[in-house]
């Protein structure tokens, strides 16, 4: 009724006392300023110590942000468990979206399962994606290598790398832990040691692994032998571009390739060696040691050694040993380089200190306990 009277009468109504203009000059007056949009560049700007740069380019992943609610959340409980501004920057630059995440509870059942709050500080700063993961999915990768590795150090080591959290057990691991021991005869032993010094190795495709096994069986070594395992491990490592590679080095060298073989039979190790190091190493051996190429080769655990830290100074102290008429050879020099740094010290170095001081000047002792 109110308002049938007042469109009836509006029009006799002098027009400055009409409705629509009775308290226009009042509502102006309070009218309250649209709220500014928020802004994504210029919260990670303030709030996180982002630069503008880095700001800009993380908020491409952010924007359905419209507000600052969880970041701020994610950004106050981060630096309550003790990560730094440089940890914080790290995270949202590599993985912006885990501003979103409800951080709490996951890292509270990390904790709960026996990782420690620095430990967890180091990881998620390392591979924040661990945090997008389903809390007992991560929680049972856990205890599935804690009980493998037996060691909870090297469990927080390898939970540092990024493979450790992609790679399914289910998928990978195990079926690659039968096809060793199953397949290949190699004992649980020797499958658990490989686990334990190369984990990664087991997080390879099964036709990965399998080729690596075709190529080990064509150097000849035998799969119940100590070295396959190790052998393996060191394909791993080599592709088949840089094995190739150094049969050609060692072929200039003049090695065949049955030389090449039985060498790496021997000391897989071997191919992880650069060639410009071996090339110094060899050098050495032919030019100051005076080795045959052919003692060389039946012996390839000589060029294992360091040759700047073990080789040249073992050398030059029985060179001078024997210019002093100290000491007179009774082995080959292949021999006194396998002894551990003990004994060399307390056969060689110890005894002629007093009479030739420049022995320790070589052969220098860093403590007045000798290190084996």
């Amino acid at each position: 009724m109110l308002a049938f009277v007042i469109r009836r009468h509006s029009r006799s109504i002098p027009a400055h006392f009409r409705p629509s203009n009775l308290f226009s000059s009042s509502s102006a007056a309070s009218a309250v300023p649209p709220l500014k949009p928020f802004s994504v560049v210029e919260y990670l700007v303030d709030s996180w110590g982002l630069s503008a740069a880095e700001a800009s380019k993380v908020s491409r992943s952010l924007s359905d942000l419209k507000s600052s609610k969880k970041p701020d959340y994610f950004l106050k409980f981060l630096k309550s468990q003790g990560f730094t501004d440089s940890h914080i920057k790290r995270i949202i630059n590599i993985n912006p979206r885990s501003v979103c995440v409800k951080v709490e509870p996951k890292f509270r059942s990390w904790l709960d399962a026996g990782i420690s709050q620095s430990d967890l500080v180091e990881i998620i700063t390392s591979y924040s994606r661990i945090l997008h993961y389903n809390i007992r999915s991560v929680v049972s990768k856990l205890e599935f290598w804690d009980r493998l590795f037996g060691s909870r150090e090297l469990l927080l080591k390898r939970l540092k790398e990024k493979w450790f959290f992609t790679c399914s057990v289910e998928k990978r691991i195990l079926p690659n832990l039968k096809f060793l021991m199953d397949v290949c005869g190699i004992s649980e032993e020797k499958a658990s040691q490989v686990m334990r010094s190369r984990p990664e190795f087991l997080a390879q495709k099964l036709d990965s692994l399998q080729t690596l096994v075709r190529r080990a069986d064509e150097l000849g070594v035998p799969r119940q032998s100590a070295m396959y395992p190790l052998l393996l491990i060191v394909l791993y490592g080599v592709d088949q571009e840089k094995f190739e590679a150094k049969i050609k080095f060692f072929k200039s060298l003049g090695w065949s390739e049955s030389d090449f073989s039985t060498a790496v039979r021997i000391t897989p190790t071997l191919l992880t060696i650069s060639q410009p190091y071996l090339q110094r190493k060899i050098e050495f051996f032919v030019n100051e040691v005076g080795y045959s190429p052919s003692f060389i080769t039946q012996r390839p655990l000589i060029l294992l050694y360091s040759l700047d830290k073990r080789v040249i100074p073992r050398f030059q102290v029985l060179e001078l040993l024997k210019s002093e008429s100290l000491w007179t050879a009774k082995g080959t020099f292949f021999s006194y380089m396998r002894l551990s740094d003990k004994k060399f010290i307390e056969k060689f170095v110890l005894p002629y200190k007093e009479k030739v001081p420049k022995l320790v000047d070589i052969y220098y002792l860093p403590s007045t306990e000798v290190s084996v």
